[in-house]
């Protein structure tokens, strides 16, 4: 039987994609954190970029990066998640690859040290609201990106939803709540218990730790 070992900074969501892509397939598989500040040289050794996640297969194959894993596992591993149409699936990794930039403007409002910074970030991240709104509409009712059927897609959007919503969450703001069909989305992600590698609370305890060191506005409120 082959074995899946994948390498993680503890709350990376990069990591986290792959992890529910794992989930999604049913398939067993270990989870190794390291630190981020101290990496071990057999890191490294399997690492080419220093990024995390690694995917290790057997002790042989290492994997990284973590969309080249989600359509290594997809293409060799029941049941598929990328959509049998042509269309649909270039449609679908299309938005997959919009995956950075929308990540980064989920950090920028997170980290926002001043109400100008979190004032622009927000306004940008408005419009990343209203492009996916509108891609989530063109597709159907949902509740996920392709209706009723999970995808890689949503494999990708998954962590970086869950971490919004707790921003969300202690932050009072209700951006999202403009946006509908985006809300129904990221909530049926993260009640799908394959987005979860820790539960909720801890999670969400574990997030707002990583916030605090960054210092923003955020979670000022927190601690005051």
């Amino acid at each position: 039987m082959t074995s899946y070992r994948l390498i993680s900074f503890k709350a990376c969501p990069w990591v986290q994609r792959a992890a529910i892509v794992l989930r999604e397939k049913g398939v067993a598989f270990e989870f190794v954190h390291i630190e981020a500040t101290n990496r071990p040289d057999w890191f490294s050794a399997i690492s080419p970029h220093g990024k995390v996640p690694v995917l290790q297969i057997d002790d042989r194959t290492a994997l990284f990066e973590s969309n080249a894993i989600a359509e290594y596992l997809d293409e060799s591993i029941a049941p598929r998640l990328h959509p049998a149409d042509a269309v649909a699936r270039a449609i679908n990794r299309a938005w997959t690859d919009y995956l950075p930039s929308f990540s980064a403007t989920l950090s920028a409002l997170s980290g926002a040290a001043t109400k100008e910074e979190h004032g622009a970030a927000r306004s940008v991240l408005s419009v990343s609201f209203g492009r996916l709104e509108e891609a989530l509409v063109r597709q159907g009712d949902g509740p996920f990106f392709n209706g009723r059927d999970y995808a890689l897609v949503d494999a990708g959007y998954a962590p970086f939803l869950q971490r919004y919503l707790i921003v969300e969450q202690v932050s009072g703001d209700r951006l999202i709540e403009g946006f509908p069909r985006l809300r129904q989305w990221a909530d049926a992600l993260v009640e799908r218990p394959s987005t979860h590698s820790f539960p909720p609370a801890e999670f969400r305890e574990l997030y707002l730790g990583i916030l605090r060191k960054r210092g923003g506005l955020v979670v000022q409120a927190l601690d005051a």
